[in-house]
């Protein structure tokens, strides 16, 4: 799975710099982070559609648009795979409830 992630990733980067008439990720990049971060919201919204109906097609499509449109976020902010997966490390281990907690302290 992360070898596609990591492709999908790179070809983010690559697209970035493309001509926004023929790419998307170059006309989302155009449009400003405002833009990308609604498109992430908007693809947040489906994705919980698709399971309050328990589509699992649907949720599939969701989940594959979700985490595309969050790596263009990323990428935007100059943040990696490695950068979120370094974060999930750092938390493994951790109750969730502790690490919330932890996060509300700071």
């Amino acid at each position: 799975m992360n070898d596609i992630l990591k492709s999908l990733e790179r070809t983010i980067l690559e697209r970035r710099e493309a001509e926004p008439e023929t790419s998307y990720v170059a006309s989302l990049r155009a449009k400003g982070r405002a833009k990308m971060a609604e498109k992430l919201g908007e693809e947040a919204t489906e994705a919980v559609i698709a399971a309050v109906l328990d589509d699992k097609a649907g949720m599939t499509g969701e989940a594959a648009d979700l985490l595309f449109h969050l790596m263009v976020l990323l990428a935007d902010m100059d943040l990696s795979l490695d950068d979120v997966t370094a974060e999930l490390a750092r938390r493994e281990g951790l109750s969730g409830l502790e690490e919330k907690a932890a996060r509300g302290a700071n």
